[in-house]
């Protein structure tokens, strides 16, 4: 169709410019400014590394991770849940005489478990060889029964 016209007539059309974008009059964009100058640096000189006895080593080698300590572990205690003879032989002869008796302490000097040393204290009691200080909660005291 462009064809059949003559020269004279044809229309060449350019595309417009897009309108400029409106901006939220707050909001405006700041440019920093250009560097005053630029300084350029001289190129870095090889050091020769001085001559040593040593052999030079090769590669980096890694560093070695740090081991972190873990504080202090307590050692796990393996307490008897069963009286052997000699135990009991023990509970009926020594614990008697200790000055305070808690199911902690026999726990501790007799290595048994903490249900064993209630029922031991439980079996003296009935036999008369401690008496009962205090009781509080959990936290049971007895000492060697004195003929007083």
């Amino acid at each position: 169709m462009v064809n059949d016209l003559p020269t004279s007539q044809v229309i060449y059309l350019q595309p417009q410019p897009a309108p400029p974008r409106r901006r939220h009059p707050r909001l405006r964009l700041r440019l920093l400014p250009p560097p005053h100058r630029v300084v350029e640096m001289a190129p870095k000189k090889d050091k020769a590394p001085p001559p040593s006895s040593k052999p030079a080593k090769s590669g980096g080698g890694k560093q070695k991770k740090k081991k972190w300590s873990k504080g202090k572990q307590k050692e796990k205690v393996n307490n008897s849940v069963l009286f052997d003879q000699a135990t009991y032989d023990k509970l009926l002869s020594e614990v008697p005489k200790y000055k305070q008796i808690t199911p902690s302490v026999l726990s501790e000097r007799l290595r048994i478990n903490g249900s064993l040393a209630r029922r031991a204290i439980k079996d003296l009691m009935d036999r008369g060889l401690i008496r009962m200080v205090s009781v509080h909660c959990s936290q049971q005291i007895y000492t060697r029964a004195t003929n007083t």
